[in-house]
């Protein structure tokens, strides 16, 4: 399998490294946003902590089950191998595809959007306001311009090899656990005489949501639940992008160990993190307040101002420095997340043009060792995607997509267990058969609330990945012809 290319791909990365690169594209902006969309969904501090250990609990339960998969086939391109040895070359294309048109191009997009929002808060030129080029419909802001900038220099970046790469992901990915640590520290010894935690207990498990015209609706039984789903959206796509160390085990050292202690470790790491730091949003601010208060706290975590609610709760601390250090902190935080993801993705893409079902020449190496025309074909569609969606539009897209293929992924070890029972499996999923069980049962809960209570965002990305079906067979159909017009000459 893709043998006769892969003695060009270097491997130079250990589990330190590996450790990094599932933190470092797990952490972006979204544990500094999507607290206050999670607040209005669910209105209460304890059920905001549930959302947040749901999330946890998901990521690290996939993360050991992915172990498996992962010691079994060490091979360039992850995940999109597991789904094609598991069950049909057709569903690793699909993942595949999707992964390059929504998944892996889409998160990437929409990290650069948010780097170039918080940019904006220290070069107030930087702003979706500020229009600097008309075409016909489309306009052309600052922020688009930083965005793009953005994924230009990273997709250069990766270009020049994987110990580059690897070298700047361990650097972002310290960077920010120690400052995520700081923040915590700083919200546990500097907040005694804020009295927001026992404001907090009053409410703690009274949930409620925030309606149109920012009445509150109260929540019991199926409302709950279903406000709960939904809610998980953006929790989600905050610790997304876990698996992106799976598409470099080809250029892991003894893959077969370091990607599944990768995978625990990063994961464990991280979702431990993002617990904390939202106990410390709800010690520093009231999780309920009003959109038109005069200051953080009276605004509290629904309606932090832009959604930035570790920079209301800073502002708490550090008055008007907040704003600064935060939008240092997180412009840190998203360009090494989207580094992680502008290097990982184009190993999938390699392993699908190995396969012929993506350009030939994206199977190309470069004198780097590493796909240097996935990277550019990457970049480009995702400089569209930056032109044409918003970041919210791209979060649900993502999302959806994204459970569609954890859950078979994660059923692919049931399936393996039969099919391919002689493969040796230096790892078994932890609490098999109980434990991934429990996965897909609860990611296809979530996907059946998004379908129902969020269908303008999935329902259009269920059709990406369906639109995939015809595509793969026209892709066939052009690699077969390809082939026998070579065989003639």
């Amino acid at each position: 399998m893709m043998q006769s290319e892969n003695h060009l791909l270097q491997k130079r990365v250990n589990l330190f490294d590996g450790i990094s690169i599932v933190a470092g594209a797990m952490i972006g902006s979204g544990i500094f946003i999507v607290s206050a969309d999670i607040a209005r969904n669910v209105g209460s501090p304890g059920w905001l902590m549930v959302v947040w250990l749901i999330t946890g609990v998901i990521t690290v339960i996939g993360a050991i089950s992915y172990g498996e998969l992962a010691s079994m086939m060490p091979h360039v391109g992850g995940q999109y191998v597991y789904l094609k040895e598991a069950y049909h070359p057709l569903l690793g294309f699909l993942f595949g595809w999707t992964t390059f048109l929504v998944i892996q191009c889409g998160s990437i997009a929409a990290v650069a959007v948010a780097f170039a929002k918080f940019s904006g808060v220290l070069f107030p030129w930087i702003s979706e306001k500020n229009i600097l080029l008309h075409l016909g419909p489309l306009k052309i802001n600052s922020t688009m311009v930083i965005a793009i900038a953005m994924i230009s220099f990273l997709t250069w970046l990766n270009t020049r090899g994987i110990v580059t790469g690897k070298t700047v992901a361990n650097i972002f990915s310290s960077t920010k656990v120690i400052a995520l640590f700081g923040f915590i520290a700083i919200g546990f010894l500097a907040t005694k005489n804020i009295n927001s935690l026992e404001i907090n207990k009053e409410v703690f498990w009274q949930a409620s949501q925030v309606g149109t015209d920012n009445q509150i609706i109260p929540l019991v039984g199926f409302a709950l639940i279903a406000a709960i789903g939904t809610a998980l959206v953006g929790s989600l796509f905050a610790a997304d992008a876990w698996y992106n160390v799976t598409y470099i085990s080809g250029e892991v050292i003894n893959p077969k160990r370091n990607v599944p202690l990768s995978l625990f470790f990063g994961t464990f790491i991280v979702s431990v993190i993002y617990m904390l730091t939202n106990f410390v949003y709800i010690k520093v601010l009231p999780l309920s307040g009003s959109p038109d208060g005069a200051d953080a706290l009276s605004r509290g975590i629904q309606f932090a101002t832009d959604d930035r609610v570790a920079t209301s709760a800073m502002s708490v601390v550090f008055g008007d420095y907040a704003a600064i250090i935060m939008a240092i902190f997180i412009m840190v935080s998203t360009f090494g997340c989207n580094h992680g993801l502008i290097m990982a993705g184009p190993r999938v893409y390699y392993a699908m043009a190995k396969d012929g079902l993506f350009f030939r020449k994206v199977g190309e190496i470069n004198k780097k060792g590493v796909p240097g025309f996935g990277l550019a074909v990457q970049g480009v569609w995702a400089v569209l995607l930056c032109l044409s969606g918003t970041y919210s539009n791209l979060l649900d897209y993502v999302i959806f997509a994204v459970l569609i293929f954890f859950t078979l992924t994660i059923l692919a070890i049931f399936v393996l267990r039969v099919k391919r029972p002689d493969i040796p499996r230096p790892y078994k999923a932890f609490g098999y058969p109980l434990i991934p069980a429990i996965y897909i049962l609860t990611t296809f809960s979530i996907m059946v609330i998004l379908l129902i209570y969020k269908p303008n965002y999935t329902f259009p990305g269920l059709g990406i990945v369906l639109l995939g079906i015809p595509v793969f067979y026209l892709w066939k159909r052009y690699n077969k012809n390809s082939e026998s017009s070579s065989e003639k000459l």
